[in-house]
């Protein structure tokens, strides 16, 4: 058993999607496997949701949707037009028509309505920027501020403006109604502006019956400027660098990054530190000291995930890079402290946060080598989680799919059990697992946090003691 407490999120292709590719990156550390479904089909997508299942059980599988995304139509010519500084460049709306000879369109019926003159059209992740300079006959006047290749299909950001861009697209629709029927954990919806966003994830949830949890991804300032609002409505946050790198100045990112953690690890919400954290193990063995001091500060910040993107769904050294982000993960854990004096909100189940925290506050004195604890819907488990103890957290789950969701939590190992022990068979058949699986010996001591009024009724006793004293 990898003793790993950071969880790595890892994007699997269509393209690369074997048992047995998956089942390496397990090995070596992965727990959750990320679906993009930009570029994938519900057929492919398919392939890579039963070979995961195949390989254990345990896996967490989350689906990224696309989101209210804008883009350019299709270029004519295919290679796109070049530009210089200075150039003028007009667009229209019309999401038929085809893009070319400085005239461009989107897939946004409104965007010349909604851009107003002064904003900044970044295109292609911000390789070429626009500035608007006059709104007149239906068309935005632009001039180019860098040189460039204008390329049709590419994505489009406007800092510091709103649209009304649907937050669900068909395709996304879906997306999340398959991902329901196939029994996934997670959905990923891309560009979360605020609470009305969610609201519509939520609503198809409702509407087909599923338990499928909503990670929010921030990747504008409009989400940034809207993340208390969103954090309470949404299960985990994803920080989406990329395109919130485009949005918003590069040196504000860090500091935002920290900020976001910091809201979520206080309401104990699990978040995701995304892109580029290994970007050059794309290509090759060995990743920079400048990615490896990044992914040890989202760590140092308490994140609950790191993932890869393109490392592992089309990269030359996937495995290569899992294992890279374990054992840079495993350094930096022995020199986390527990947060005994992390300040909470929003504590809906306040016996099992006061004994979690006693609980944890007792690995901070005594000799307790692990924690075990029983949850119904997986909130004991993130309350414990949020407190960052040094040492293990193993959750008996009694429902699959909470043995998945705690897949996100720091720290935590989750098992799905179907019955529902008394107390005292509880803590004794918890120590004697641990001791058959070679983790602990008689004389190690252990801490147990569970209920004696049923799973229903919550956290409601500590145990601690030795191995052999539970046991006998």
């Amino acid at each position: 058993m990898i003793q790993k407490k950071t969880k790595i999120v890892c994007t699997v292709s269509d393209r690369n999607c074997s048992p047995q590719f998956i089942e390496s990156i397990y090995r070596e550390g992965m727990n959750v496997v990320r679906i993009n479904s930009a570029h994938t089909t519900l057929e492919s997508s398919l392939e890579i949701v039963k070979n995961t299942r195949i390989v254990s059980d345990k896996i967490a599988i989350l689906i990224d949707t696309k989101g209210p995304e804008i883009r350019l139509t299709e270029m004519n010519p295919p290679e796109g037009f070049k530009v210089k500084k200075g150039d003028t460049v007009y667009f229209a709306d019309d999401v038929n028509g085809i893009s070319g000879n400085f005239l461009l369109y989107t897939n946004y019926s409104d965007f010349v309505k909604d851009v107003p003159t002064g904003a900044n059209i970044l295109i292609d992740d911000g390789e070429i920027k626009l500035i608007v300079l006059e709104k007149s006959r239906g068309k935005l006047k632009c001039t180019v501020d860098n040189d460039g290749v204008i390329k049709g299909k590419k994505s489009i950001n406007i800092p510091n403006v709103s649209t009304k861009l649907a937050s669900v697209t068909r395709k996304d629709h879906d997306f999340i109604v398959w991902a329901i029927e196939n029994d996934l954990d997670f959905v990923a919806h891309s560009f979360v502006r605020s609470k009305a966003d969610l609201d519509e994830i939520n609503k198809i949830i409702k509407k087909h019956n599923g338990h499928i949890k909503v990670i929010a991804k921030i990747e504008n300032k409009e989400g940034v400027d809207n993340i208390d609002e969103i954090i309470d409505n949404c299960y985990g946050v994803m920080v989406a660098r990329g395109d919130l790198g485009v949005e918003i100045e590069a040196e504000k990112i860090p500091v935002i990054q920290r900020d976001i953690i910091n809201k979520c690890h206080s309401k104990h919400k699990p978040v995701i530190i995304a892109t580029q954290l290994l970007h050059t193990m794309i290509d090759n063995p060995r990743p920079t000291r400048a990615e490896v001091n990044d992914i040890a500060s989202a760590i140092f910040q308490s994140t609950d995930a790191i993932m890869l993107s393109g490392e592992t769904a089309n990269g030359k050294y996937p495995v290569e890079s899992v294992r890279t982000m374990r054992t840079i993960a495993m350094e930096i854990e022995q020199h986390m402290s527990p947060c005994n004096e992390l300040q909470v909100s929003n504590v809906t189940w306040p016996t099992a946060e006061v004994l979690a925290r006693s609980l944890v506050y007792a690995t901070t004195k005594l000799p307790i080598k692990h924690i075990v604890i029983d949850t119904m819907t997986g909130r004991t488990g993130r309350y414990v989680s949020a407190l960052r103890p040094k040492v293990p957290i193993h959750a008996k789950c009694y429902k699959p799919h909470v043995m998945r969701e705690l897949a996100l939590s720091f720290g935590v190992y989750s098992y799905f059990v179907s019955l529902v022990p008394s107390k005292d068979d509880f803590v004794k058949e918890s120590a004697q697992k641990l001791l058959d699986d070679k983790m602990v010996v008689k004389s190690d001591m252990i801490g147990v946090l569970a209920g004696s009024f049923g799973v229903q009724a919550g956290a409601s006793f500590i145990e601690v003691s030795t191995i052999e004293n539970m046991i006998s």
